[in-house]
């Protein structure tokens, strides 16, 4: 995934950069579930725009700090003066093409105001703060939300992912950032990205060229929960032998370095199914659908390890299963699991830097130490495979993305409201194995209820049936 370098070579001319605090920052609103067995709870959270998108000016003045691709070196002499001599503004967020209301949240790619903006990226921030990110844990967890990318073509991506950044955005293990998280800063991913324009706490000056690029990246792992348009989509694993966001020059930049940039990646085009996505196919992306990716431990447990990956879709009060792979050397899967991963690299003739990076224990300890989750629209590189768009296209790409909802597996895409009761189920798609009235241990609606290893209740509520998604996992849903 590259999604850095490409957008701000468009966008560099709308931003800012800086690590002191300007004027104030209000975040946009946005409500966020927890979910359980017994129901959701509703969080009122909000989000923040990343530091790069924002003005950056001379301490206690007007004079910009960085202009129309370029710093100025009259002000930052060194990357650690100019941390210290430049401050960063409040965003507007609306001439960044970002809203919010209630659930809701849309990004709009290109925004036409008095300083024209492309792409966005923003951060979950934790509820009652304005100073931290929230953490997310997801092993043995899910997450999922309803997406619109009817106005999204190919070329622009609207992306969901989880990335090992620092709570506070740097603050504590940096001095030199006195903005953090409040101002959206600290940015990481696999890509060790160099357009980030502060990166541990001191400015990115160093041979920063016309590009949009400096001497630093900055790299953590990335685990990639959507990336897609109206056209494709994909969901990818990257893990990094760095366990923290972690500065890096030269080859270790790049793939011979800390990072898997080239991920473990399901696509279900790619990888064989080509009815499977896209406007009027199996998932019609002419209308919402809910996105639900699971990620299953070793036990079945919370403190077991990450062992796999799977995807599920929900659409017009259909489940929907992923599609399976259709390509020669991989054996016939819907889900993400090390035996994929292996099979994917060598089929594809790619190195398998999953695995040499750390795999799914790498992906495991970034989870378990927390990860935050991050939303973006950004424009993709010209090798990505898909037709560009027109200017006129771009100019209306926007992506919708509502009803975000982690928790338990099977507890976030069964239209739980936040006082418990569950009115109208999705029905399924799938091949029912019973439905079990009996006495005894009893599982409840959309709770795992069989699967390989499994070992707890079997039994299904009255008006529910145990549905074999895989070999794997079974789920109570309604009859």
């Amino acid at each position: 995934m590259l999604r850095s370098s490409t957008l701000f070579s468009f966008a560099f001319f709308a931003v800012a950069y800086g690590q002191q605090i300007g004027t104030p920052e209000v975040h946009p609103p946005l409500t966020w579930e927890s979910c359980s067995t017994s129901g959701c709870v509703a969080f009122s959270s909000s989000v923040v725009i990343d530091a790069n998108w924002r003005d950056l000016h001379i301490v206690n003045g007007t004079t910009s700090c960085f202009e129309r691709g370029a710093w100025n070196f009259d002000i930052c002499t060194t990357p650690e003066v100019c941390a210290a001599n430049c401050a960063l503004d409040g965003a507007d967020y609306e001439s960044t093409g970002v809203t919010t209301n209630g659930d809701e949240l849309t990004m709009n790619f290109v925004t036409n105001s008095e300083q024209p903006n492309v792409g966005s990226r923003l951060y979950v921030m934790t509820p009652g703060s304005e100073t931290e990110y929230q953490l997310f844990h997801p092993v043995n967890r899910e997450i999922s939300f309803t997406v619109d990318v009817s106005n999204l073509p190919g070329g622009v991506n609207g992306a969901v992912y989880f990335t090992q950044m620092d709570a506070d955005g740097g603050i504590a293990r940096f001095p030199g950032n006195k903005a953090g998280a409040q101002y959206g800063t600290g940015y990481c991913d696999s890509q060790c990205p160099k357009d980030v324009k502060f990166i541990d706490g001191v400015a990115n000056t160093i041979d920063w060229s016309p590009s949009g690029t400096g001497s630093t990246g900055s790299c953590c792992t990335e685990m990639d929960i959507w990336e897609a348009n109206s056209i494709s989509a994909a969901f990818a694993s990257h893990a990094c032998t760095v366990t923290e966001q972690t500065s890096c020059t030269g080859t270790n930049c790049s793939t011979q370095g800390v990072c898997d940039q080239t991920g473990c990646e399901f696509d279900s085009f790619r990888l064989g199914n080509t009815s499977f996505y896209g406007p009027k196919k199996t998932i019609d992306t002419t209308q919402p659908f809910t996105v639900v990716t699971q990620y299953i431990s070793s036990n079945n447990d919370s403190n077991g390890a990450l062992s796999t990956i799977r995807r599920l879709y929900v659409q017009n009060g259909v489940i929907i299963q992923n599609s399976e792979t259709k390509f020669p050397g991989i054996t016939a899967t819907n889900q993400m699991d090390a035996t994929f991963c292996t099979q994917e690299a060598a089929a594809l003739r790619e190195s398998d830097t999953f695995d040499t990076k750390g795999g799914f224990d790498a992906m495991t300890s970034a989870m378990n130490t927390g990860m935050i989750l991050a939303f973006s629209i950004w424009e993709e590189s010209i090798t990505s495979g898909v037709p560009a768009a027109t200017e006129a296209e771009l100019s209306l790409a926007k992506v919708v993305f509502s009803e975000i909802r982690v928790g338990t597996i099977g507890a976030t895409f069964g239209n739980i409201t936040g006082n418990g009761t569950q009115p109208s189920a999705p029905t399924t798609t799938g091949t029912a194995t019973s439905t079990v009235s009996a006495p005894g241990a009893t599982q409840t609606i959309f709770g795992q209820c069989g699967g390989i290893g499994y070992t707890g209740p079997t039994i299904c509520p009255l008006d529910s049936t145990c549905l074999e998604s895989n070999p794997d996992l079974s789920q109570c849903v309604p009859s």
